[in-house]
């Protein structure tokens, strides 16, 4: 949950980056909260729209973060160790 302490969110408030996966959590929930609260504030409403959006991002985002980072890491490690898989 993006619950930290008041000492950690004036840090990352001022532009420190995360340095714990709560930080990370709270970073981007504060960017998504953000985000909402201008769509909100265009269209009147929230809307399922704005939530949708959202969660694509997040979405997009993640698979963006597996396929260009994780996987080039997880072929390394398979390269050094060997793989698991018979098959394929």
């Amino acid at each position: 949950m993006p619950y930290i302490d008041p000492p950690a969110r004036a840090r990352l408030g001022a532009g420190d980056a995360p340095t714990s996966p709560g930080e990370l959590n709270y970073a981007i929930t504060v960017l998504v909260d953000a985000y909402l609260q201008g769509a909100t504030e265009t269209a009147g409403r929230l809307r399922y729209a704005h939530l949708n959006e959202a969660v694509g991002v997040l979405e997009c985002a993640k698979l963006e973060l597996y396929r260009r980072v994780a996987v080039p890491y997880e072929e390394e490690k398979m390269a050094e160790s060997g793989d698991v898989y018979s098959a394929g």
